[in-house]
């Protein structure tokens, strides 16, 4: 038996998405520890999988790899379409866990795209592969067409910067139960409506924050820069999605990361991905605060949900039998 066990991320946006720059999406986000994903496979003649959302890739990945089958068990997930990538990481634990389990190899970077993984960001690849704070390049914008590509028809973003993140650095998670995240046909619809009438000037302010804020800060380890431009990141690409998603934030992460702001405890608050995942930035000194005020805005927005402290993950998934 093989067993991989991997983690969330956060994804903070895109650097563009206007069709007049050189380079598309260009994805910004960091790897979490938790929440985890625990998936264990087993050679096996045909495909048995105790998750109904991870049999899709099972299959996928059998087909792959070019073997008969692969008893799979998820032992311990995290939601998906919340915005915390668990698509990407249950692709690409399946990926891992059956090739090893067939005492075969697979390099995840590469056969993402056949999982349908790694088509606009490269974030969760990347995450998966060495965690840390990740920049991916993005596509070329000329590859861009009315319609999807076919699925497996391009490579995943290379990563053009990777930092550690500071071990003593707190995420706070805030994930309201409320609608999901936009996901496939739905989300590749949603896309393109915003990337047929992206501003290209928040685009270039994005590149300014990037290179001359956010970046220094993790180099420096300066969390409160740090927080503050990752959050602006999040406002400027919800400028972009405004018409997608009911507002800069889609509802309700506008008023928890609100409630957020006004927080002593916590440096920076924005939706990750589609949401309705909502992150905070603390640290380990603060994580009671932290957590406190995450319910309180909760509280405030008037719905349910759960907050959890996840510390930031500088490795790639891990895989043992």
């Amino acid at each position: 038996m093989a067993t991989v066990t991997t983690a969330a991320r956060l994804h903070f946006g895109f650097q563009n998405l206007s069709l007049a720059h050189d380079r598309l999406y260009g994805g910004v986000g960091l790897a979490l520890d938790e929440p985890r994903l625990v998936l264990a496979a087993e050679p096996a003649e045909t495909v048995r999988c105790d998750d109904d959302e991870a049999e899709p890739y099972v299959r996928r990945v059998v087909e792959a790899l070019d073997v008969p089958g692969a008893e799979v068990t998820v032992r311990e997930r995290f939601p998906r379409h919340v915005g915390l990538g668990s698509g990407t990481q249950l692709a690409l634990a399946s990926l891992i866990a059956v090739a090893r389990a067939h005492d075969l190899t697979a390099d995840a970077r590469t056969v993402a795209p056949r999982l349908g993984r790694g088509g606009r960001s490269g974030v969760g690849v990347a995450a998966f592969e060495r965690g840390g704070f990740v920049v991916d390049g993005g596509h070329p914008t000329e590859r861009f067409t009315a319609e999807p590509p076919a699925e497996g028809d391009w490579d995943v973003p290379p990563v053009v910067s990777r930092h550690d993140v500071p071990a003593r650095w707190r995420f706070l998670v805030i994930v309201p139960d409320s609608d999901p995240g936009q996901s496939g046909s739905e989300e590749d619809s949603s896309m393109r409506a915003a990337i047929e009438r992206a501003d290209p000037g928040i685009g270039d302010e994005i590149a300014a924050l990037l290179t001359r804020t956010l970046l220094p800060a993790i180099a420096t380890r300066d969390r409160g820069t740090f927080g503050r431009a990752a959050a602006r990141l999040g406002r400027l690409n919800g400028a972009w999605y405004a018409d997608e998603q009911g507002g800069v934030y889609r509802p309700p992460a506008g008023d928890i990361i609100e409630s957020l702001t006004g927080a002593p405890s916590v440096t920076g608050a924005g939706q990750s991905s589609w949401g309705p995942t909502v992150w905070g930035l603390t640290d380990a000194d603060r994580q009671g605060d932290a957590r406190a005020a995450g319910e309180r805005a909760l509280d405030a927005a008037g719905v349910d949900g759960d907050v959890l402290l996840a510390a930031p993950r500088n490795t790639g998934a891990s895989l043992s039998e």
